[in-house]
């Protein structure tokens, strides 16, 4: 997967108001970033979850649903999950 990076200035108040460790900063930026791209609907599942940088579009659900954003993921959606699992796993 090719990157981008992206420097920001924070004010050195930001980690104490977000209680975020130095050292889980970019976390939680990214899968911030993910979540309300997501929720505004510049991201689909699949791309925030590659943004948040979680495993697959369940986990990225899982995160959604911590935060309390409504999940836009149709039962089509499901179908097409599903026939992808199958043809991965030879099924």
């Amino acid at each position: 997967m090719e990157t981008t990076v992206a420097t920001i200035d924070l004010p050195s108040s930001f980690l104490t108001a977000t209680k975020v460790k130095e050292d889980e900063l970019d976390t939680f930026i990214r899968r911030s970033l993910a979540v309300e791209l997501y929720r505004e609907g510049k991201l689909s599942l699949g791309n925030a979850a590659e943004v948040a940088g979680v495993r697959n579009k369940w986990e990225m659900l899982l995160l959604l649903n911590e935060k309390g954003i409504p999940i836009d993921y149709t039962a089509k959606d499901a179908r097409i999950d599903l026939e992808t699992l199958k043809e991965a796993l030879g099924r």
